[in-house]
């Protein structure tokens, strides 16, 4: 500790008075809920009339099918392997699929009062129309009992100091809010961190040593964690807790002998966290985004809210409801590859839908403002060249069942390096189900990838994992493997393991951010469990997504973290199948049981018929095609750890 800091410690000490202490005002606690989460009945239906995989509003004549049940093919293939995670959360959280939380969100201060002006400028960015609301997750208790392994921040190259992270280590001193006290007012006291996860670090007190009966977690971007020496700038009192406080009679003395030497979290901390948090969109920008009505075009639309960098986007024909809510929405990150300027498409060559100007948005606030385009500036720039060429083939990532790689074709060659894939052996036939890759890509592959990796590769009906190999499959289809040396499948030294915890989009409900574990490392690409969820959701991403996040992101951002399903809670789906006027008529009764459930509300049963099912409910992609389902069907969810 240099002379500068010893006088930081001097003055923060003659400021903590017997009389100072006695006249403090009591730090306030807040009791969390139960967590539990009850079905409402009256809010679970399904129409005719709405898409049941992304909730798009239209009429009979213009969705996809006889059943009618979705609005285009590629709803129709998400569904098979998304239908049960989605209807699931659903009913768990009391409501349809694509019904948005109406709470709104209040903004976690990044800084106090020195740093207001940088907090205005961060929350103008997500002034309106936020669905993603604050919900307390206890992640310090949840790492305990699951084995305290997070991934670093300086795993995730897109998030706020992340290439600063390795300068805050276990060891370092910092003040904190003091929670062992009856004093009526906030105190602090100094804490050293013993533990690491993300942004979470797990504190002591001073005084207690060898004592961990009293840690507590803490997450270092919030506004109740500080640098040594901000208590005596800000005038605010150092208190030690009175567990401790009649053990050491010279506290001063005892800080003094326990800071020589100590190291602390930077000065600006905050300020440097808040400046990361800045985004260049801002509401009411025009972008182009992948329609996810239709993967294989793009369609226009407006930037609506933005926390942390992800992006809120309405687009621009999606209409509004009886009460003013939007029908059609997405979200993503803001270096997402499926965000693009305006006139991206055109100039590659990609597709986009035209803008049905019919639909009025204008009494949104979002299209209220002054609509302005984005400009490839606010974009990742990504290298224009490609020597793929149609008809090559390669292994994919399917876009549509995150949890597969597939046998894949390059169906269209683009401008910027940019090529259309189609999955082999499941395409409709006029390009509507390929996807948009850009050529370095890490979710394109080259031929023999799983195989080399012990991954299972997905094959086109007809083809045996027995009996299936590259060389036949090339030989019999009359094509060519795209060359190795095309892919981008360098392997960076990232620092994920297996096991370790993480914030993670679900990339089929993009809106979410669940708990979520590292399952597999294979070079560049991780395989995502989420946490409470069965391993058939699991998803491959690249361990540079800006779609996965430290521990404590949300609880920063202020974004809602999707917590496990915990035990207990059980979900049994009877299935009866009645065939009446030449129509399958299906009805489901969905019994859930809560644990210690409220008075009255032991047993909750939904009713829901859907009219000409084409496959059966809730069927996996690997069992869409069987022809007698089961007619009684058990659920469980996994225990959380």
């Amino acid at each position: 500790m240099n002379d500068g800091e010893e006088g930081i410690f001097e003055r923060e000490h003659h400021n903590t008075s017997d009389d100072d202490v006695n006249n403090s005002v009591a730090l306030s606690s807040c009791a969390e809920g139960d967590g539990m989460v009850y079905v409402n009945p009256t809010q679970f239906y399904v129409s005719a009339v709405t898409c049941e995989m992304c909730g798009t509003k239209g009429t009979t004549e213009t969705f996809f099918s006889r059943s009618k049940r979705f609005c285009s093919v590629s709803c129709s293939r998400s569904y098979s392997s998304n239908s049960k995670k989605s209807s699931v959360l659903a009913r768990l959280q009391g409501r349809p699929p694509t019904r948005k939380s109406s709470h709104k969100l209040s903004l976690k201060s990044q800084t106090e009062a020195s740093h207001s002006k940088v907090n205005e400028q961060h929350q103008e960015s997500r002034a309106f129309g936020q669905d993603a609301t604050f919900a307390g997750f206890d992640w310090g208790n949840y790492l305990e009992k699951s084995g305290l392994l997070a991934a670093p921040v300086s795993c995730f190259r897109h998030v706020p100091l992340c290439a600063q992270w390795d300068d805050i280590y276990v060891g370092l001193k910092v003040e904190v809010l003091n929670t062992h006290t009856a004093l009526p007012s906030k105190v602090y006291w100094i804490a050293t961190v013993v533990q690491l996860a993300g942004y979470m670090a797990l504190l002591r007190y001073e005084g207690f040593e060898d004592d961990d009966s009293h840690d507590l977690w803490c997450n270092l971007g919030t506004a109740d964690v500080h640098p040594i020496g901000w208590c005596a700038v800000n005038s605010k009192l150092l208190v030690p807790p009175q567990e401790v406080h009649q053990h050491i009679k010279d506290w001063k003395s005892y800080l003094m002998e326990r800071l020589v030497g100590a190291h602390t979290l930077p000065v600006d901390f905050h300020v440097k966290m808040a400046d990361c948090l800045r985004c260049p969109f801002r509401q009411g920008v025009r972008v182009e985004v992948v329609d996810r009505s239709q993967v294989s075009r793009t369609r226009l639309a407006v930037v609506d809210t933005v926390i942390g960098g992800r992006l809120r986007l309405l687009y621009e024909d999606g209409g509004l409801g009886p009460s003013g809510e939007v029908l059609s929405d997405f979200w993503c990150h803001m270096q997402s590859p499926l965000l693009h300027p305006v006139g991206w498409s055109e100039r590659v060559g990609h597709s986009i839908k035209e803008t049905d100007t019919s639909v009025n948005m204008s009494s949104h606030p979002a299209f209220r403002k002054v609509l302005q385009n984005s400009v490839p500036d606010q974009f990742k720039k990504v290298s224009a060249y490609t020597f793929f060429e149609e008809g090559m083939k390669l292994e994919a990532i399917d876009p549509l069942n995150l949890g597969n790689i597939c046998v894949a074709s390059v169906r269209k060659v683009l401008l910027d390096g940019y090529i259309m894939v189609g999955i082999d052996g499941v395409e409709i036939g006029d390009g509507s189900d390929w996807f948009c890759y850009h050529a370095s890509s890490h979710a394109i592959l080259p031929v023999g990838y799983c195989e080399s990796n012990n991954i299972p590769l997905t094959l086109p009906p007809g083809y045996d994992q027995a009996t299936f190999t590259w060389t036949k499959y090339l030989e019999e289809t009359g094509t060519v493997a795209a060359p190795r040396r095309l892919f981008n499948t360098d392997d960076v030294g990232h620092g994920f393991t297996s096991g370790m915890k993480l914030e993670a989009v679900d990339l089929m409900e993009p809106r979410l951010v669940c708990v979520a574990t590292v399952r597999r490392c294979l070079g560049r690409l991780l395989l995502l469990h989420f946490d409470g969820w069965e391993p058939e959701f699991d998803q491959w991403v690249d361990c540079q997504t800006p779609e996965i996040y430290p521990v404590g992101w949300c609880e920063i951002t202020g974004y809602q973290l999707q917590p496990p399903i915990g035990p207990g809670k059980i979900i049994v789906i009877f299935i009866i199948f009645i065939y009446a006027v030449q129509n399958l008529v299906v009805t489901c009764c969905i019994l859930l049981s809560c644990v210690e459930p409220p008075q009255g509300q032991e047993l909750i049963a939904v009713k829901v018929k859907v009219e000409e099912m084409e496959t059966p409910l809730l069927s996996s992609a690997q069992t869409k095609e069987r022809d007698n389902p089961e007619p009684f069907t058990t659920f469980k969810q996994e225990d959380s750890v």
